[in-house]
C-alpha cells in the first residue's frame, strides 16, 4: 500500500491519531509499538511501512502537531486576537480536561513528564510545540503593549511563558485532584494576574 494513495495516507493517519491518544494516556515510555497496531487495527507491516521505529512515529505525530498549531488549525484556539480569547484559551484547556474526566492533562506535558536523557528528538520536537504556542501569546501581548493596554515594563515573552507554566501546572493539578475545581481555581488567580498588567482594558 502506497503512503500517498487515499487509503494508504488514511492508515497512517489512523496509526498516528491512536498513537496520540495512547501517549496522552500512558507517556510514550508506557506505549508500545504492539499496543498502537492492536488498538489502530493495523498490522506490523503497516506500522513499519509508515515508520522506521516508535522514535520515528513519535517525531512525525509531533511534527503534524505543529504543523496544525502553527497553521491555526489545532483543536485548541492559540490564534488570540482579544483578552476574552486570552481567556477563553484557558478555559479550553480546562474542557478539554473535563472531557477526559480529569484523568488526563495536557498531551503534550504528558509526553515531556516521561522523557529520559536519551530522547532528544522528542524533546526538540516538544520545544518547538511550546514555542510556537508561545509566540502566539506573546504575539497578542506586544500588540497590547504596543497599542498602549500594557504597563511599560512587561516582558511579552515572559508573561507568554507564565501562561504556559500556569496551564501545564493547573492541569496536573486537576488530574492529580481529579476535579476540575483545582484546575479553575489556578487559572483564576492567573486571570487576576494577568489583568494586573492591563493599564486600561480594551
Amino acid at each position: 500500500m502506497k503512503a500517498g494513495s487515499p487509503r494508504g495516507a488514511r492508515t497512517k493517519r489512523r496509526i498516528m491519531e491512536t498513537a496520540f491518544d495512547l501517549f496522552h494516556i500512558k507517556g510514550v515510555a508506557g506505549t508500545s509499538p504492539d499496543e498502537i497496531i492492536a488498538a489502530s487495527g493495523t498490522g506490523k507491516g503497516q506500522f513499519y511501512y509508515y515508520f522506521a521505529n516508535k522514535n520515528d512515529l513519535v517525531h512525525q505525530v509531533l511534527e503534524s502537531h505543529l504543523d496544525l498549531i502553527e497553521t491555526g488549525k489545532a483543536p485548541l484556539k492559540h490564534d488570540i486576537q482579544s483578552w476574552d480569547e486570552l481567556e477563553l484559551w484557558f478555559v479550553q484547556h480546562i474542557e478539554l480536561q473535563d472531557r477526559f474526566r480529569m484523568a488526563r492533562s495536557c498531551p503534550f506535558g504528558t509526553i515531556g513528564n516521561g522523557l529520559s536523557e536519551q530522547d532528544d528528538l522528542i524533546r526538540v520536537d516538544l520545544c518547538r510545540i511550546f514555542e510556537a504556542v508561545k509566540s502566539k501569546i506573546a504575539a497578542f501581548f506586544t500588540k497590547e503593549k504596543a497599542q498602549g493596554r500594557l504597563a511599560p515594563g512587561v516582558n511579552e515573552e515572559a508573561l507568554a511563558d507564565y501562561c504556559l507554566g500556569v496551564v501545564q501546572g493547573a492541569m496536573i493539578m486537576g488530574k492529580i485532584k481529579r476535579t476540575r475545581q483545582a484546575t479553575e481555581v489556578v487559572v483564576g488567580e492567573a486571570l487576576a494576574h494577568l489583568r494586573q498588567s492591563i493599564r486600561s482594558v480594551p
